[in-house]
């Protein structure tokens, strides 16, 4: 009996779908890396650069 051979097509789809692979275990592995470097902050500021000082008794109510 003929031994079986395999493709170049057949060769070349698993090569690419292993290098595939290959580029989302990279992707996978930066973004990682990113969120383990940088946490994201959790929306609570401590002082925030745009916020105006509160306004007193008297300047209220001079305020039109």
């Amino acid at each position: 009996m003929a031994k079986k051979r395999q493709t170049f097509g057949k060769i070349q789809r698993e090569r690419e779908r292993a290098e595939k692979r290959e580029r989302k275990l990279e992707k996978k592995a930066a973004r990682k890396a990113e969120a383990v470097a940088e946490p994201e902050p959790l929306g609570m500021d401590v002082e925030a650069p745009d916020a105006e000082e509160p306004r007193t008794d008297d300047e209220l109510a001079s305020t039109p």
